[in-house]
């Protein structure tokens, strides 16, 4: 109890020794107005970016060193008040060079939390003396999602956020915004460099955070709603400046792993049989199509772009969710969160995009899904939208039917020179109908190969329906764009099966 009393001190302390960041009047209250205009503000002037405050002896840590320095769960924000949510703080080090200034918010009275050493256990590590201006690498928000104690996400490293659903393990990730992703001169890293936590009455189902993003490029205004279940839902609201106009403004961004899955059929020279976060973008476009475009890892990045008006949502999906899939027992795979967009409002006419880069192995995201508006105002004026970012484990899909599995290769004994596919559609419907000629496959192959033939049957075995076609390249070496879907005139029964073949 005097230790703890002792740390308590301390924070009180150092809290009342360093001034709030920001040169904003006491006496306004602080709420997304506020922000949004400091947001504007920043973006009047050139980009600034500041030196690390970061002690050398911090920078040099090991990976396995850095890992020794862990927050005090004690010390958790809230901890004492038994609030519904708690918060921790990242220590900064290692890859992690930058700062975030972390304040609380109650009643519109912003309080900044300064660095304190006391905070945190520093295992074997001997670290210098550390100033109460330090500042946090990130945050950490727990709740009780499975169990008390459990974590519920994370907000680390320029503007990445993951989060998690009940019975989910941490996969895939989300950023504050992609810029120039994927474009020939690299790709910028905004990042959030001051959080303002809302303190949550003792009932709350929701936290709420607000964040101000800078880079180069664009300053922006975030807030986050974020309310945990089998369905974490993050209501994100943002408003963007820009100083000047990115080739490339990737919003409500998503960044996966796909390492090799059942659709690939290189050695990897392991022993699971897939490996990946994400193994499919879904989309549902404006005009009523459901669109599922199996993960590849390419041999060179690859951008793929559809054009869409008003999206229903997008996202990167985990769809193969046994054990038996991947089986990794440290991994668990099988336990990796989907993540799906919902704009709210209309967000007019751009494209989901998709960048596909090669992996080498499991340890590096190599996919990236975000919506690229059509245009952009002028610079200075302010870009705005709303959205829902659910992380859930329940698959999301048409009604009728959706792609199970794709599967791709070649015969060595029958017609040799042509590239076959076997893709396996389910659904409700789909395993309630008998077999029947009435549904049949629809395959289109795009410019640089012919397709030779198509066939469907239900496969008794699970009541899915399989299609399996193949097509001859024209010898061009050209990629071939791919679609499949399922019909029973005059109905479209399943999503559309989207994919590029490569040479």
């Amino acid at each position: 109890m005097t230790q703890s009393l002792h740390r308590f001190s301390a924070w009180i302390a150092v809290l009342l020794a360093v001034p709030a960041f920001s040169a904003r009047a006491a006496d306004v209250a602080f709420d997304f107005e506020v922000l949004r205009f400091e947001a504007k503000m920043l973006a009047a002037k050139p980009f600034v970016r500041e030196p690390s405050v970061v002690p050398e002896a911090l920078l040099g840590l090991s990976y396995d060193q850095y890992r020794e320095i862990r927050f005090r769960p004690e010390e958790s924000l809230w901890r004492r008040e038994r609030l519904p949510f708690e918060v921790q703080f990242f220590h900064p080090g290692a890859g992690f060079d930058r700062t975030v200034q972390m304040n609380t918010l109650h009643d519109g009275e912003a309080e900044a939390l300064p660095f304190s050493s006391v905070l945190f256990d520093y295992g074997g590590n001997r670290v210098p003396d550390l100033p109460a201006k330090l500042g946090f690498a990130g945050l950490k928000i727990m709740h009780a999602l499975n169990k008390p104690g459990d974590e519920l996400g994370v907000f680390l490293g320029a503007s990445y956020f993951r989060f998690l659903c009940r019975r989910a393990t941490y996969g895939l990730s989300a950023r504050g915004l992609a810029v120039d992703t994927g474009e020939p001169g690299g790709e910028e890293f905004p990042r959030f460099r001051e959080f303002w936590i809302e303190r949550p009455p003792p009932d709350a189902k929701t936290i709420v955070l607000y964040a101000l993003l800078d880079g180069p490029s664009v300053t922006g205004a975030f807030r986050f709603a974020i309310t945990p279940g089998a369905d974490t839902v993050m209501l994100v609201h943002e408003v963007l400046y820009c100083r000047r106009n990115a080739a490339v403004l990737g919003i409500a961004p998503l960044t996966s792993m796909f390492w090799h899955g059942e659709n690939t059929n290189t050695s990897y020279d392991d022993f699971r049989p897939e490996v990946h976060d994400s193994d499919g973008l879904a989309a549902f476009t404006g005009t009523g199509e459901w669109i599922f475009r199996p993960l590849t890892n390419p041999a060179a990045a690859r951008m793929a772009a559809f054009s869409d008006e008003n999206p229903r949502g997008f996202g990167l999906v985990q769809r193969d969710r046994r054990f038996e899939d991947y089986q990794d027992l440290e991994a668990n795979y099988h336990t990796r969160p989907s993540a799906w967009v919902e704009p709210v409002g209309s967000w007019g006419r751009g494209a989901v995009r998709l960048l596909e880069l090669p992996a080498a192995d499991e340890t590096h995201d190599n996919i990236v899904s975000f919506w690229q508006p059509e245009s952009l105002p002028a610079a200075g004026e302010p870009v705005e939208y709303s959205y829902k970012l659910h992380w859930f484990m329940d698959q999301i899909h048409p009604p009728a039917g959706y792609v199970a599995s794709t599967r791709h290769g070649r015969s060595r004994t029958q017609e040799p020179e042509l590239e076959r596919f076997v893709v396996d559609f389910d659904g409700a419907y789909l395993s309630k109908e008998g077999p029947t000629p009435l549904i049949e496959p629809v395959v289109t192959v795009g410019a640089g190969g012919t397709l030779v033939h198509a066939t469907v049957q239900k496969n008794p075995s699970n009541g899915t329906w399989r299609v399996a076609f193949a097509f001859r390249p024209d010898g061009s070496g050209r990629p071939v764009e791919l679609r499949c879907f399922l019909r029973k005139e005059p109905h479209v029964l399943t999503e559309t099966w989207s994919y590029l073949w490569q040479p």
